[in-house]
């Protein structure tokens, strides 16, 4: 089931600089963060046709906040974790950690979900490949503690 509010269509975005073979500079405007349906703050770093094999996403979870179980049927994604404390459930792994620093891999079809487990925001960036799109999103059931792929 496609949720339009996992990510914006259209980021708007402070173009930097863009050179005459394509190098962008871009800066994500703080006030396009927002809410998804999934439970996470969003904020588009970096999602545009000319570039399908990669886009670029912050997340952010307030403190005792969890994202919603859930995969990404054909895409792969890495977390990077970049501030607080969290824990995460990935496949069939134990409930494990997330600090500053963790770089987290989630191949395609894998459950997924991750908790704010400490007392200030948990950042970290979404990198997918191919590029996020929302039909390739699917919510699972139960909640973050429950594991399973």
């Amino acid at each position: 089931m496609t949720d339009e509010k996992l990510r914006p269509r259209e980021a708007s975005r402070n173009l930097v600089q863009r050179g005459s073979h394509g190098e962008t500079i871009c800066r994500p405007m703080a006030e396009d963060e927002f809410l998804s349906s999934e439970g996470v703050h969003i904020l588009e770093s970096w999602n545009v046709s000319e570039d399908p094999q990669l886009s670029i996403a912050r997340a952010r979870l307030g403190p005792g906040q969890a994202s919603r179980p859930h995969r990404l049927r054909n895409t792969a994604e890495r977390y990077v974790i970049v501030s607080g404390a969290g824990e995460l459930q990935v496949g069939s792994l134990p409930t494990t950690p997330a600090h500053p620093g963790d770089v987290v891999y989630i191949p395609p079809g894998v459950r997924q979900s991750i908790v704010n487990t400490g007392p200030v925001d948990l950042v970290f960036y979404c990198i997918c490949s191919p590029r996020f799109d929302a039909a390739d999103y699917e919510a699972l059931p139960g909640t973050s503690s429950d594991p399973g792929v």
